[in-house]
């Protein structure tokens, strides 16, 4: 029996020591091993086999893309403005043995890089021209910090001014010239909308006197078409009269005619008709011969009558 028992206090002994030297690497992750003390591999993520006592896990180091996000920096500008300026720096490592042998602290060296880059930068930069070209600072930024990191194992892809905070008297001079700003662009919106008005309504008495005379223009052409009318009408009407008295004039010498009468009688009618002409009113009246021998010859008859 306490053969039975050494033997599986063995056993345990041995699954236990297996079970401390067997180490899983999770994926996004790499182990920095060392063998007395001296580098000797980088795990990448599995699981692997370590001899106890002689070698030892110095780093874990995680691959994945990492944010760090430095504190305010206070920053002078080339026209001796103070601000305070903090920036977030996206980072990976891609060399887990130079992220663990290169620098001491690699997120505090980075840190301390990023601040003295920073002021380079914008000491060589007046207020104005820092606070409207972000872009050109982080494109500066990440060149610098991107370079001077590489023997560290870091690999920098982005670089971002988080916030610029200038003096509150500069702050509050930056306000009154935004406030004047939208002032004067509200002002001239306001003459631009009246002086689009008036255009408008210059256009529209324009239109209204184009129209008002085409209208009397128009009324002056029905005016002279009615006139027309009028007088093709009336001149229509003393034509049609001409006609009839021509036309009944015509029948009533027709109608002699047809009666027999001679020539006498057709002088006869003249004469009535002189008479009527006459009606009293003329001084002087001429009278054709033939109309004048049938006078004659009425009086003879008279006379012999007598």
């Amino acid at each position: 029996m306490p053969v039975f028992f050494n033997i599986l206090l063995v056993v345990i002994i041995l699954i236990l020591v297996l079970t401390a030297c067997l180490k899983i690497v999770p994926q996004g992750s790499a182990f920095v091993i060392e063998r007395l003390g001296r580098y000797s591999a980088t795990w990448q993520p599995g699981v692997h086999l370590k001899l106890p006592i002689i070698d030892r896990v110095a780093r874990r180091v995680l691959l994945k893309e990492q944010v760090a996000d430095f504190a305010p920096q206070p920053v002078i500008t080339k026209d001796n403005v103070t601000m305070m300026i903090d920036s977030v720096v996206y980072f990976l490592i891609f060399d887990p043995k130079l992220y663990a042998y290169g620098v001491e602290n690699p997120i505090m060296a980075m840190e301390n890089l990023t601040a003295t880059t920073l002021r380079n930068i914008i000491g060589d930069m007046e207020l104005d021209a820092t606070l409207t070209s972000r872009e050109a600072i982080n494109s500066k930024m990440l060149a610098t910090i991107d370079a001077a990191t590489d023997p560290w194992g870091i690999k920098v892809t982005r670089v971002e001014l988080k916030n610029i905070q200038p003096p509150a008297a500069i702050r509050e001079s930056m306000e009154k010239q935004m406030k004047a700003e939208r002032e004067k662009r509200a002002a001239i919106l306001t003459a631009e909308g009246q002086k689009q008005a008036m255009i408008l309504e210059a256009e529209g008495r324009k239109e209204s006197a184009v129209l008002n005379a085409e209208a009397a223009k128009q009324a002056t052409i029905l005016a002279a078409e009615a006139e027309r009318e009028r007088q093709i009408r009336e001149a229509e009407g003393q034509s049609e009269a001409i006609r009839k008295v021509q036309q009944a004039t015509a029948d009533g010498i027709r109608m002699i005619r047809e009666a027999s009468a001679d020539d006498a009688v057709v002088k006869l009618k003249s004469l009535e008709a002189l008479e009527k002409v006459a009606n009293g009113q003329a001084t002087k009246i001429i009278i054709p011969t033939d109309i004048q021998k049938i006078a004659g010859l009425g009086e003879g008859v008279k006379e012999a009558v007598q």
